[in-house]
């Protein structure tokens, strides 16, 4: 048994030295509180998620009827999670159920992030035994997807959200993760996104991938933007379950079944549920750090004129021939 030990460890030891001298050929940046970010396929890598991330894209293979949600970090990620889980397993749970597991589990434990968790070295690749159709989330950006999930016939909604609550909502993020009482500091951390350097970055680049993708294929793609599903999550809910093979039955509309999921999947729900109020994600921080608002506009609160002035600049730089317009206020 030792000896086997043994040859693990010089197994283990001999990949970390090729992985390192890898990595010295990424150019990288300091992230946005601590640690680096990598340059690694096209966009920005924290340096706790390359290993996972450069495994993903050589060994992943999507399905014909993989369900999957996509989008740039702080985006409404969490909150499409739980809408797509309610919707692709109301016929296994009921919403009113107490064992209902989104009422139990983060939507983050009931929908993985293929890009992350199903590779990280600290964790078993455990999505081969995921039940069909497997529901699985990314935040990849669409040209550096495992060219299976554009060979395959798998579905994928991308969630954008306006950069500037974004950036707000992702600011706060990765200070709370490091910190619970201090906030990095803003101009530099807005530097830093306004020259594409955070997480998944740069999000135009994000953003436009699969917002051309839905163009080409709208088959495929489905594109949402947060503020319009706060608007209307009735509209959405019924939109992202036709997308997806699931759509509902008159009956099911009659007895208000699209409404309740709107409601169980609230944010203030969802916020002030037990596991998100005290229990803790993988990675052993709080769940509650994964909620604060849920706003349209807060970005009005913290960006100064000058701020505003460059957004808006970028903005106009990166999406004037896209057709694609953000909303910025409720």
């Amino acid at each position: 048994m030792e000896k086997l030990d043994l040859s693990r460890q010089e197994e283990a030891s001999l990949e970390d030295d090729e992985f390192e001298e890898m990595l010295q050929n990424f150019p990288k940046e300091r992230n946005w509180v601590s640690g680096f970010l990598y340059f690694c396929q096209g966009f920005w890598v924290a340096d706790l998620s390359i290993r996972s991330q450069v495994s993903f894209s050589q060994n992943f293979l999507a399905r014909d009827n993989d369900l999957v949600l996509a989008s740039c970090p702080k985006s409404g990620t969490t909150w499409l999670k739980a809408l797509a889980y309610s919707i692709v397993n109301r016929s296994r749970f009921a919403l009113s159920n107490a064992n209902n597991p989104l009422l139990k589990l983060n939507p983050h434990d009931l929908v993985p992030y293929v890009d992350m968790d199903l590779y990280s070295r600290y964790q078993p690749i455990y999505f081969e035994n995921i039940p069909e159709p497997r529901l699985l989330c990314t935040h990849t950006p669409f040209e550096s997807l495992p060219p299976s999930f554009k060979s395959s016939n798998c579905k994928i909604v991308y969630i954008c959200r306006n950069p500037m609550d974004t950036f707000v909502s992702l600011w706060h993020f990765v200070s709370k993760f490091e910190s619970e009482t201090e906030l990095a500091p803003i101009q530099e951390c807005f530097d830093k996104f306004c020259r594409g350097v955070h997480v998944f970055g740069p999000f135009w680049d994000h953003i436009l991938g699969y917002w051309k993708a839905s163009l080409e294929t709208p088959h495929k793609v489905l594109f949402i933007k947060y503020e319009d599903v706060k608007n209307d999550v009735v509209f959405y809910i019924k939109h992202i379950a036709e997308f997806l093979g699931f759509p509902f039955s008159e009956e099911e509309e009659r007895q208000g079944l699209i409404k309740e999921i709107a409601e169980v999947c609230s944010f203030e729900k969802m916020k002030n549920l037990k596991v998100n109020i005290d229990g803790k994600h993988h990675s052993g921080k709080p769940n509650k750090n994964l909620f604060r608002k849920g706003e349209v506009g807060d970005w009005k609160n913290y960006f100064t004129p000058s701020m505003i002035e460059r957004m808006e600049k970028l903005i106009h730089d990166k999406f004037k021939n896209s057709n694609l317009v953000f909303n910025f206020s409720p």
